[in-house]
């Protein structure tokens, strides 16, 4: 896929305003008929068209109204139409209708009030390719258990992003399989209408049943011969005793043989961090009833049976189903501990949506493109002027701490922040007032970059923004900061609050932002928020979002950054083609402005999006196909590909960091199945005893776990039978506190293993072999060394998947880019000839073999359009001509003739920035010291460095100071490795 340019990046929004109009013919045939139509364009213009091929001039526009509703709909042709036969008037022919303009008028004002028209069953479209894979792929592997044991209970996950139609495929799925009865349990009931809608709507479902709580009937008093869905929450249909079992709160539920059970709004793994994170801004009262809103409180106790126990769901469920099926909306392609294997998963991400969204126009010419209206996001990140970010960064690498920054104290109309000066300072510079701070390296190179609400390409997409702050405190604060007299410019945006207790729980905080909104074209708005609305709301017209705060979790940041990607479209705009589409949301934008932590958030979303890919790089390298990146560095603003990212995010990585990815619970599996494995191997068994401390634990501590987990096991069945005993229920409470304890303190001891392993890899010097080999092949006394177990013992504990290598492939991907960045910026290149990166169990290839006419070719498409691109052409040119005898140096002088230029200006400056800086470089840049009388000294550009933070420059021979050093030290260039191995084969 060929890269964007950056004014493709910044695309133009589209202007389009949906109308409703009527027009008559004054003929005896058209005598008292409407023709009622819709259109995004000029109404007289598209009527004229209409009519001119006919040569009727004869005719009178009667009615010309928006077609937008206050909720951000759109009023169809077919609506109006419909209402209008439904009070009885004639529609003799196609869109003509025996009545009056103010019978029309009548019709609008009743859809305008909100009542709405709708048949049943009248939707006929297909599935589109990804959901018939998905139902295929699920009804084979099903078919595959059933043909294996006919007695098997088969589960599936779907993983999909929002907008997939999980409820329309879960339901071609049911059909499939011929399923009869099917329940569907949900840990969010807000839920519901999708699947009410979908089921009711489509006519392939026409003689389907659906009930609810809110039906007040059961299975059991429906027609048994048609299909019956039954929608209910997990906490309507399914309680808890008093030691813990789940039970049916309804007989029926336990008694219904049902085909399918599905769980809806499952959240895997990290789902109550991604909560707490989400929501920690709000005020803790709040917070709580906003978390337990999108995460049902049962889902913790499911996780736990469910991931960690490794039960089978007819283990703690009161439930007889043929299959279970489970729907995510978690982004990643998560293997959810190991609970499903590959086979079991069908994943559907952005990029899959994109791609698709490509691709559908050459396979299927003249059809309407289904993701046509899903926008392509646009990340953009700009380093801040010193002068702003100087009050709120700090830490190893200097990062803008964003949550300091907008760090504000009060409420309501008192709410202030606390650096209120710089936050003003900031407001100035994303709408480039005159007086707003600028950097010294953009005032040298004299570039305006695309500040959000600035530059005229970006401005129509913030019309509808949302800003996602720190806390309650910081909303309010903003709010009053932007309706300050003097802050003019943000006075013709409506600004809305949706933070705190006063905002409304939940969806009731949605309201407000819908009526600021509006049809959302004449309309502008700023929506505040540190929590409220980042999950399970759209609101069309929102097509961007600046991130105003710290997150930890790429799940957290993209879960808050795909709320600006919703469609906003207008089907069949004209009333006379159902294929076209007018989409007046193309692409959305996410504003970051710490640039190092948002790139580190979407190198890591990458690859989480590919947990099992053999090249990490890659993973990135497809996400940002479809998510193109523009960094804003103080001078320039840059589009940044894969490896510039994870450049980025692996130099921006300390060494704490680091080695959290080695201390996550995720490269070890603890769980009963896998300890069953290790307890049955008396190898295994000797070798988990030589790892450190893990004698300390105790005799047997396996055994122990998982006996306890069958006491546990056995005291809950007993318990549904009948009451327990005081003493029992005693004992088991204190089994399940010991059991969860013990299996804590295994996956600890595990983990400490774990972080042995980049002692090793920083000792070993082999690089391109797999680690995998360099453990059991080259250097294994070494590793016995450092870890404590032979290869013996390793190989074995990560065939009985007690390490899981996925995992283990990404976190060494991590230290060897951190290692190889990290000594590159001290100017060591540790391993010169490096082609490839050996990971865990896999090889990945090193980008570095590029030719020079690539490179050239590369800068010829990112940089032709801005005034540094022909001068890196021209330089690229010139060293392209030396002979090799005479390319050992360049002077500052001798680059600047070379682009044509008289002295050093601008432009020759940020060109050869680019060409020492790049992940490519074709010059290296050296210092020469030149004594009073013409002796010269080559600096090592560190102690350069060093001389410039402490103001004092030591003679390399005399070792006295040297006063004025800066005029006797000149820059020179010579050629890379690259430019070198062109030229001596040229």
């Amino acid at each position: 896929m060929n890269k964007p340019t950056i004014e493709e990046i910044l695309t133009p929004k589209p202007e389009a305003r949906p109308r409703i109009y009527a027009y008559t013919i004054a003929d005896t045939v058209h005598e008292g008929l409407l023709k009622v139509g819709q259109t995004t364009r000029d109404v007289r213009q598209r009527v004229a068209e209409q009519l001119r091929t006919a040569a009727i001039s004869n005719y009178t526009v009667e009615l010309d109204e928006p077609a937008e509703l206050e909720n951000g709909l759109v009023i169809t042709d077919h609506a109006v139409r419909n209402a209008l036969k439904r009070r009885g008037f004639d529609n003799p022919m196609l869109e003509w209708v025996r009545c009056t303009v103010n019978d029309v008028r009548s019709v609008l004002t009743e859809l305008r009030t909100g009542q709405e028209f709708t048949g049943t069953h009248h939707e006929t479209f297909p599935p589109r390719d990804e959901q018939a894979a998905a139902v295929e792929q699920t009804y084979t592997y099903f078919q595959s258990r059933w043909q294996q044991d006919a007695k098997a209970v088969p589960r599936f996950l779907w993983n999909a992003k929002m907008r997939f139609g999980k409820t329309f495929t879960t339901y071609q799925l049911a059909k499939k399989l011929n399923a009869k009865r099917v329940l569907v349990l949900t840990f969010k009931p807000a839920v519901e209408d999708a699947w009410q809608n979908d089921l009711e709507s489509h006519a392939d479902f026409g003689h389907w049943q659906y009930l609810s709580r809110k039906s007040g009937r059961d299975p059991s008093q429906v027609d048994r011969d048609k299909p019956v869905v039954f929608f209910g929450s997990f906490q309507d249909m399914l309680g808890r005793d008093k030691v813990g079992n789940i039970k049916a709160r309804h007989e029926w539920v336990h008694t219904t043989a049902w085909d399918l059970v599905v769980f809806d709004e499952y959240h895997f793994g990290a789902w109550r961090e991604t909560a707490k994170e989400l929501f920690e801004g709000e005020d803790a009262d709040v917070a709580r009833k906003e978390a337990s809103i999108e995460y049902a409180p049962d889902l913790s106790d499911v996780n736990e049976d469910l991931e960690i126990l490794s039960e089978g769901e007819a283990g703690f469920l009161p439930i007889t189903t043929r299959a279970y099926l489970y729907l995510s909306g978690t982004p990643f392609k998560a293997l959810a501990a190991g609970e499903f294997i590959e086979e079991q998963i069908f994943n559907w991400t952005y990029t899959d949506e994109q791609r698709a969204k490509g691709e559908f126009p050459s396979r299927n010419p003249g059809k309407r493109n289904p993701y046509g209206a899903l926008p392509q996001m646009r990340l953009l990140t700009y380093q801040m002027p010193p002068e702003i970010t100087h009050i709120a960064s700090g830490g190893e690498f200097d990062e803008f701490d964003l949550n300091e920054f907008f760090a504000a104290n009060g409420t309501g109309v008192l709410a202030q922040f606390k650096h209120k000066d710089e936050v003003q300072k900031w407001l100035n510079v994303i709408r480039n007032s005159p007086d707003a701070p600028r950097s010294l390296d953009s005032l040298k190179a004299g570039i305006i970059p695309p500040w959000p609400y600035s530059d005229t390409r970006l401005l129509p997409h913030l019309q509808h923004s949302f800003w996602f702050l720190p806390n309650v405190a910081a909303c309010h604060a903003m709010a009053n900061l932007l309706e300050e007299r003097h802050n003019v410019f943000w006075h013709d945006y409506k600004v809305i609050v949706a933070a705190g207790a006063s905002a409304g729980i939940g969806l009731d905080a949605l309201a407000p932002v819908r009526r600021a909104v509006g049809s959302g074209f004449d309309t502008k708005t700023i929506t505040l928020s540190c929590g409220k609305l980042t999950t399970g709301v759209t609101v069309a017209q929102w097509s961007s979002i600046l991130m105003l705060r710290n997150l930890k979790s790429p799940e957290t940041y993209f879960q808050a950054a795909f709320r600006v990607q919703s469609p906003w479209s207008i089907k069949n705009p004209n009333g006379d083609d159902p294929n076209e589409e007018e989409i007046l949301k193309p692409v959305c934008f996410v504003f970051d402005f710490a640039p190092m932590r948002a790139l580190r958030q979407l190198s890591e979303y990458g690859i989480g999006l590919s947990p099992g890919a053999s090249n990490p790089e890659k993973a990135v390298q497809d996400l940002v196909s479809f998510l193109p990146v523009l960094a804003y560095d103080g001078a320039n603003m840059v589009q940044v590909d894969a490896g510039g990212i994870l450049d980025i995010a692996m130099a921006g990585t300390s060494a704490t960091l680091l080695a959290r990815k080695w201390e996550s619970s995720l490269l070890v599996n603890v769980d009963n199945a896998t300890l069953g494995r290790v307890l049955k191997d008396p190898d295994a068994m000797a070798a988990v005893e030589r790892i450190e401390g893990w004698r300390a634990l105790g005799d047997n501590i396996i055994e122990t776990i998982i006996n306890k987990s069958d006491k546990i096991k056995e005291l809950k069945n007993k318990a549904k039978e009948g009451e327990l005993t005081a003493n029992e229920r005693k004992e088991l409470s204190d089994d399940e506190k010991e059991y969860k304890s013990k299996r804590k303190l295994v996956q600890e001891k595990l983990i400490k293993f774990a972080t042995r392993i980049p002692a090793f890899m920083y000792l070993t010097d082999f690089r391109e072999n797999t680690l995998q080999d360099v453990i059991t092949k080259i250097e294994p006394d070494l590793f016995l060394t450092v870890t404590g177990l032979t290869v013996t013992d390793f190989h074995l504990l990560v065939s009985l998947r007690v390490f899981n290598t996925e995992r283990m492939n990404e976190a060494v991907f991590a230290f060897r880019r951190y290692e190889d960045a990290s000594l590159r910026y001290t100017g060591i290149e540790s391993h010169q000839e490096l082609r490839h990166y050996g990971l865990y169990d896999t090889v990945v290839a090193i980008d570095r073999g590029a030719t020079l006419d690539e490179i050239n070719e590369k800068y010829r498409t990112s940089w032709s359009e801005l005034s540094v691109g022909p001068v890196c052409l021209d330089i690229i040119s010139f060293l392209k001509s030396q002979p090799v005898d005479q390319s050992r140096f360049f002077s500052f002088k001798t680059l600047s003739r070379a682009a044509g230029r008289d002295a050093v200006d601008m432009d020759v400056l940020a060109a050869l920035n680019l060409l020492t800086g790049s992940r490519r470089p074709l010059l290296q840049v050296h210092a020469m010291l030149i004594d009073e009388d013409g002796t010269e000294h080559e600096l090592p550009l560190e102690e350069l460095a060093g001389a410039q933070r402490t103001g004092t420059l030591t003679h390399p021979v005399t070792r006295e100071p040297i006063p004025d050093y800066e005029s006797r030290v000149v820059p020179f260039f010579s050629p890379t490795e690259v430019l070198q191995r062109e030229l001596t084969d040229g």
